[in-house]
């Protein structure tokens, strides 16, 4: 059983790593060793996911996806869950993320002859794991109807400026990019999303 932690921020400016010393002392705390880190800054909303199919690509049946909470897993919407979660079922993947206790139990080894508490574990873990998601997803979607009526509201008092430019990741992007970077390199390096990356690329004079 090898634990493969997955760290996601959704923007560009966000700190995809910051939970990461969080996880490592979970694990350690259960007797086990984080085996290898994926981290991206991708959208929870999305299934273009390079880092996370990874991690699923490289694990074996038993291994363990250690995330921080599962809407670092998951803000999908109802089809591309079930898509996940038949993936996770098929490598035998197991998902222990902080927020849900009764995962914790994958972290320990499998007594002999207690198959039985096993599988109503396991039972009862993907049904909460079910729950997470979709009340991930219906966060995602209040915050998302809320934001879409504030900017309707500034549209009309005529006080929308739209996201600001992270000016500071600009630069360090262009800068990876006139040293001779690929666009990928330049994405792990300045920590933020090849789609970002190809954006300020295509938009350098």
């Amino acid at each position: 059983m090898f634990v493969r932690a997955y760290l996601r921020a959704s923007a560009d400016d966000q700190d995809a790593t910051r939970a990461r010393d969080q996880l490592k002392a979970f694990a350690a705390e259960h007797g086990q060793r984080v085996a290898a880190w994926y981290i991206e800054n991708e959208s929870g909303l999305t299934l273009q996911r390079p880092e996370l199919f990874r991690l699923l690509d490289d694990c074996e049946v038993g291994d363990i996806l250690l995330v921080e909470q599962v809407d670092r897993l998951s803000r999908f919407n109802e089809a591309d869950w079930k898509k996940l979660r038949t993936i996770l079922d098929t490598k035998g993947v197991l998902v222990v993320a902080l927020d849900l206790p009764t995962s914790y139990v994958a972290m320990q080894p499998v007594r002999k002859g207690d198959d039985f508490t096993g599988r109503m574990l396991a039972a009862i873990n993907t049904m909460l794991l079910d729950m997470l998601a979709a009340v991930a997803r219906k966060d995602y979607e209040d915050r998302h109807r809320r934001q879409a009526q504030g900017i309707e509201k500034a549209k009309a008092a005529d006080v929308y400026q739209g996201r600001p430019v992270d000016l500071k990741l600009h630069t360090r992007i262009k800068d990876c990019l006139a040293s001779g970077m690929s666009l990928r390199k330049t994405a792990a390096n300045a920590r933020c999303a090849l789609s970002t990356v190809q954006r300020v690329a295509k938009a350098r004079p």
